[in-house]
């Protein structure tokens, strides 16, 4: 099923300086899609913690992370459960994670950043419980922006954040995101947007035109939306 949403709600931690903001916040999008069964965890890429805090408090759950980047771990350890620092695509899961433990695996803004998202997400299923879901979040680089930046600027907008952010490794459309999930063994069961005209969300003397982001849900016709589709937020189960 595919429904509207408005973008993630990002809230910046304390604490952080020097991190991206982009990366540190509250994920009230990912959070109102979390089951309000679940009782473990297992949040890939969990930042400084504040998504798994909010999934605590909510849902009163065992949340664990994975987290590389060190100085967000320790921030996230003392708000999560447990934290694995290093990188999901070079530790050994074995060694930290039960098997069929999780009734969750969030990957929130994560799969784009990685060598290799297939592997890594097939890999983390045998932890997943067999009635668990997969929530994923993915930007949509089918976004008009890159069309037009493409076609008539003749470059790639590399951006410090959103759809272009210029740590991304790989890049998704709907399709590839199919794909992908398929490929793993996984059955997509939701499908949700997030919409936007314009790409990064305007500061200073331009907040003013945030109102036409605001607007760009309602001008999602389906001929249209697949270009003003900011992110996709995903819901999947095992097949």
């Amino acid at each position: 099923m595919e429904k509207p949403d408005e973008a993630c709600s990002i809230n910046t931690a304390s604490n952080t300086a020097g991190l991206n903001p982009s990366y540190i916040g509250q994920r009230d999008c990912i959070l109102g899609l979390v089951p309000d069964t679940v009782h473990k965890v297992l949040d890939i890429g969990c930042s400084v913690g504040a998504l798994g805090e909010q999934i605590k408090k909510l849902h009163n759950a065992i949340v664990v992370g994975i987290e590389s980047h060190e100085q967000m771990a320790e921030i996230a350890q003392k708000k999560l459960d447990r934290v694995v620092i290093g990188d999901v695509e070079n530790i050994c899961l074995e060694d930290h994670l039960t098997q069929s433990y999780f009734d969750c695996i969030i990957f929130a803004d994560v799969l784009e950043h990685l060598r290799n998202p297939w592997y890594v997400l097939e890999n983390i299923i045998p932890y997943l419980h067999n009635k668990g879901v997969i929530i994923a979040s993915i930007p949509n680089v089918r976004h008009y922006t890159t069309i037009m930046s493409l076609a008539f600027m003749g470059y790639w907008p590399y951006r410090d954040r959103g759809i272009h952010d210029r740590t991304h490794l790989r890049f998704f459309t709907l399709r590839n995101i199919k794909e992908m999930f398929a490929g793993a063994g996984m059955e997509i069961v939701r499908i949700e947007r997030t919409y936007r005209i314009i790409e990064t969300e305007p500061e200073g003397i331009f907040k003013y035109l945030r109102f036409f982001n605001r607007l760009s849900k309602y001008s999602s016709i389906p001929f249209l939306k697949d270009f003003l589709t900011f992110q996709y937020l995903i819901i999947a189960k095992k097949n």
